[in-house]
């Protein structure tokens, strides 16, 4: 396939991120050039966005609606085959020794995949049976390898290419619930996910609906977390636990939405996951707000500011938190003439990198972007 580098070149380019992988050092971080770089594109295509990082300077996404991945200083593109059958994608995760997930869809029927592929591989493995109907299966790995998505209703864990434990429903959740999607899996193995459940109460004559986050401790020792919400109960709420980093934070947002209303609120958990989220703020100028990333350590959490024009988002804005503090904005990328872009964050790196994607507003053009040195990037906008 086009862009796909030979076996031999993604071993030699696998042995280094190997030997890359891990942390850099404060000093690293201390040492890096700001620097926002568009990716390029795959060949014949355009279009893309950054969704994780490995070692040695990986980074994952898609480019024009294919899976793909960037290798070097240059950033040079590489095309991930799809699982047979499927003709659009995005690598979400890789782990230390280059095996990605993501998640695959058949165009025809609007089936969903997610998927397993081994850096230099001639194939990729469709992981799960097909979803009809959905956008994406939510997937991740963690560094050992680790694999954690929800197949034909059951969520499940796997590794080295078996299912090691199935995921319960926390006992304390409401009547119909079950486990919609694992969204991401921390170094130790702690699963952070979605559970929904929905039932008539005929007593006060009303549909009782709830979404939440759950927390799966690493080893299936300890029962799951249930998350604390603000607001449960009715179908407009979904709270959703977008990450989990290595400390066991949990970031991610309430979605309320009814009619012409949408309203997004970051929403953050800490151990022993005992109280309701807190809400880290706005950035100025936005209204609402989402948290997609974190970094493995560092406390950083990524994410977009979003402005409706009643029920669609008009204006977005790449987000930066330091875990304390005000959210900033990360700039945009050198725009060309006519461009007025607008970005979004989805993963950070503990050597203070941050991957998303830069959309021009006007042709909904886009483009793979990483912020280099992303703290000493990131500043408060005007109102």
């Amino acid at each position: 396939m086009r862009g796909t580098t030979s076996a031999a070149a993604a071993a030699a380019v696998l042995a280094g991120l190997i030997t890359a992988a891990g942390p850099a050092s404060a000093a690293d971080a201390t040492a890096c050039s700001p620097a926002v770089a568009r990716l390029p594109a795959l060949p014949g295509l355009s279009g893309g966005t950054v969704t994780g990082f490995g070692g040695g300077g990986l980074a994952v996404g898609a480019s024009g609606g294919r899976p793909a991945y960037w290798t070097g200083a240059e950033h040079t593109v590489h095309a991930v085959p799809l699982p047979a059958g499927f003709d659009e994608g995005e690598i979400k995760a890789v782990s230390a020794t280059g095996l990605m997930v993501g998640s695959a869809t058949r165009t025809s029927d609007r089936a969903a995949v997610a998927f397993t592929h081994q850096m230099g591989a001639a194939t990729s493995a469709a992981l799960t049976a097909p979803a009809a109907g959905r956008y994406e299966v939510p997937v991740d790995i963690n560094a050992a390898g680790r694999v954690v998505a929800v197949d034909d209703g059951v969520a499940k864990e796997w590794e080295g290419g078996a299912v090691v434990r199935e995921l319960p429903v926390p006992a304390d959740a409401i009547p119909g619930s079950k486990v919609v999607a694992l969204n991401g899996i921390n170094k130790r193995g702690d699963i952070v996910g979605t559970v929904s459940g929905s039932y008539f109460d005929a007593d006060n004559d009303i549909e009782v609906t709830k979404t939440f986050p759950v927390v799966w401790p690493a080893g299936g020792g300890y029962p799951p977390y249930s998350l604390e919400v603000w607001n449960g109960y009715h179908r407009s709420f979904a709270t959703i636990g977008r990450d989990i980093d290595d400390r066991g934070r949990v970031v991610g947002l309430e979605d309320y939405h009814y009619r012409n209303d949408p309203k997004l609120t970051p929403a953050v958990w800490k151990k022993p996951y005992d109280a309701l989220p807190t809400d880290p703020g706005r950035l100025n100028g936005y209204h609402d707000l989402e948290l997609s990333g974190s970094s493995p350590t560092t406390n950083v959490a990524v994410g977009t500011a979003t402005t409706f024009e009643e029920s669609w988002p008009s204006y977005f804005q790449a987000v930066y938190w330091s875990g304390t503090g005000a959210l900033k904005a990360l700039p945009f990328p050198a725009a060309a003439p006519g461009e007025v872009p607008l970005t979004r964050a989805f993963a950070a790196t503990d050597d203070d990198r941050v991957g998303g994607t830069v959309v021009d507003r006007e042709t909904r053009a886009s483009s793979a972007v990483i912020w280099t040195c992303a703290s000493k990037q990131a500043y408060t906008p005007q109102s």
